[in-house]
């Protein structure tokens, strides 16, 4: 599991061999069990988690007291709470597993360490939140431009996988289907 994470790093930067066994010494498998959370509203969040096996998903709960599904993860993408994370404040979010699930759970304190040892990682790290940010920014544009079908179509279309493996209440409030009761 450890060398997924290893290739995915390799896509982006070059590592010596010395840093790859470093990395790998700091690195552990953990298990979450599908509906488990990683991540409860109110808690801070000191972890990043790399998705190695299995589907998590971020979410919140609205004023309705029904689940606002922000984020999904599958393997090779990387999910927390970046605002929790960075600042050391209580997450607004839930991270759970959707899937049972194999991450490696990266403490925050590990990563700073591991960035001054092998300071090509900030490179990496910079690439993979600059990417996400841009999906999260066309997820926003499609929400304000596309009808409930569009977004359906257009997601399916672009990630297929997620439609085999999310719960279709999950994929309605990703994609903000307003039901009518």
């Amino acid at each position: 599991m450890q060398n997924a994470l290893i290739h995915h790093i390799q896509k982006f930067i070059n590592l010596e061999l010395s840093e790859i066994d470093l990395l790998e010494s700091c690195l552990a498998i953990s298990r979450i069990k599908k509906k488990d959370h990683a991540l409860q509203e109110g808690q801070i969040c000191n972890t990043m988690y790399f998705i190695a096996k299995g589907c998590m998903r971020q979410y919140i709960i609205n004023s309705k007291g029904a689940e606002q599904t922000l984020q999904f993860g599958i393997e090779n993408w990387w999910i927390t709470d970046y605002l929790s994370y960075h600042n050391h404040t209580p997450s607004s979010f839930y991270l759970q597993a959707v899937e049972n699930s194999e991450v490696i759970a990266l403490d925050k304190t590990v990563l700073e360490s591991l960035l001054i040892e092998i300071p090509n990682l900030e490179r990496y790290f910079r690439i993979v939140t600059q990417k996400s940010f841009g999906a999260m920014q066309m997820r926003i544009k499609f929400l304000f431009t596309m009808s409930a079908e569009e977004r359906y179509h257009h997601f399916n279309d672009h990630f297929p996988e997620f439609v085999q493996r999310v719960p279709q209440y999950m994929l309605a409030s990703y994609l903000d289907f307003r039901l009518n009761l």
